[in-house]
Formats: C-alpha cells, sequence, structure tokens
C-alpha cells in the first residue's frame, strides 16, 4: 500500500503532467491557427493538424501516468509481445499509411498550394492536373477539367515535383 505523501506526490505529478500537456495543447493549436491564417489554409487543414497533435500528446500523457504510478507489465508481457508482432507486421505491410499521415503534417507547415489552388503533379507516365479539392491525412484530391476528382496520396505529393498554376 502506498504511503501518504507518496500517494500525494503522485496525484501532485499527475495534475502536474495534465496540466503541462494542456498548456502545450493550447500553444500547438495557437500556432497551428497562426499558420492557417497566415497562409490562408483551409479550415479542414487545421483540423486535421490538430488531431494529428491531439493524438501525439495523448500517447505522451499516457506513458507518463504510467511511469508515474508504476504500472506493471510483467504478467500482460506474453499479451503485449503478441500485439506488438501483429502490429509491427501490420505496420510494415501498411507504411505507407503512416508516411502519408507523416507528409500531410509536412504539407501543412511548409504547403506549396492550398485548397483552391490549381496545380500540376508531375509524373513521368500520370501527370495530375487540375484544381485542389481538398486535403486530408492521406490524400490530396485533385479535380480535373473533366470534373473528375483524383485521389494522389499525400506521401507521394511530397516526393513529385509540382507546378502551382494559380492560387485560389
Amino acid at each position: 500500500m502506498l504511503k501518504t505523501e507518496e500517494l500525494y506526490m503522485k496525484i501532485g505529478i499527475s495534475l502536474i503532467a495534465f496540466i503541462l500537456l494542456f498548456v502545450i495543447r493550447e500553444i500547438s493549436r495557437l500556432i497551428i491557427r497562426n499558420h492557417a491564417r497566415k497562409h490562408e489554409l483551409d479550415d479542414s487543414q487545421r483540423v486535421y493538424a490538430n488531431k494529428f497533435f491531439n493524438f501525439t500528446l495523448a500517447i505522451l500523457l499516457f506513458i507518463i501516468l504510467g511511469i508515474v504510478w508504476d504500472i506493471s507489465v510483467k504478467g500482460l508481457s506474453v499479451y503485449f509481445a503478441s500485439v506488438f508482432a501483429v502490429v509491427g507486421v501490420a505496420l510494415f505491410a501498411q507504411w505507407s499509411i503512416i508516411s502519408n499521415v507523416t507528409a500531410s503534417i509536412i504539407l501543412f507547415f511548409n504547403s506549396p498550394f492550398k485548397i483552391g489552388s490549381r496545380i500540376r503533379i508531375m509524373d513521368k507516365d500520370d501527370s495530375v492536373e487540375g484544381k485542389v479539392h481538398d486535403i486530408t491525412f492521406f490524400n490530396i484530391h485533385i479535380e480535373t477539367d473533366e470534373g473528375v476528382i483524383i485521389s494522389y496520396p499525400n506521401n507521394l505529393a511530397l516526393q513529385r515535383p509540382i507546378v502551382l498554376m494559380s492560387h485560389r
């Protein structure tokens, strides 16, 4: 059983962690909002960036609380090993999902184009030209002159030259 002082210390550290991560969350939201205004980005892009940072901060909070409260995984080691093995195989098979999410954050902060811009993505065989309809976590939706919406993966957009033909 925990001593009273040790319990109060753990509660205090947990409260400080909650408050500190809340402050970091608000600062990141402010930075994202200012960046979106400065570069006239669409609100949906700002929402995606906020979700990414909120998720990252939540994981960080759970790790900190696990350390503070001495959560033991001795009995769960076989379970965690199995889960991590399955997740590792899944992530290896789906590495492009993670790279697309990372690319969407890079596109948010270093965006050569925005929603409403007319772009051409230069690809050897399959160049894509049209108006940027939406930018999500995984794809850039480009509406062609024929009215067809093409989903182009974010990670490929970072690897290909993009010609900015006009802003919105």
